[in-house]
């Protein structure tokens, strides 16, 4: 497992219990490409914002963006991609992204 996403686990709270953190690891290995097990930091900033702040219509659709994101592991184009789940044009969803200031993060070093 990388050490970000060691580090994201056992920052959150877990409130979804036992089942929550079953769930993220399922998802994370089907997602995870390679040996490193890899945990979608977005998904979790995501969650987090719905949780501590209130919700505008923009924070929810950056939410709802960047969950399609993780759950396509950032793909944007294709039939699988983030633009088809959504149902969106992928350029619809690119000048979104940029409106919104989506940028995909940048994957940990492993040192």
């Amino acid at each position: 497992m990388s050490r970000e996403s060691l580090e994201v686990l056992c920052r959150w709270p877990w409130p979804g219990n036992i089942r929550e953190l079953q769930n993220v690891i399922e998802r994370a290995v089907i997602l995870s490409r390679g040996p490193v097990l890899n945990v979608s930091r977005a998904e979790f900033e995501a969650a987090a914002l719905a949780v501590s702040a209130p919700v505008t219509l923009e924070d929810a659709e950056r939410e709802h963006i960047l969950r399609a994101l993780a759950d396509t592991n950032w793909v944007i184009g294709g039939p699988k991609g983030a633009a088809a789940r959504l149902g969106l044009k992928r350029t619809s969803l690119v000048s979104t992204m940029r409106r919104l200031h989506i940028v995909r993060p940048t994957p940990a070093s492993h040192a």
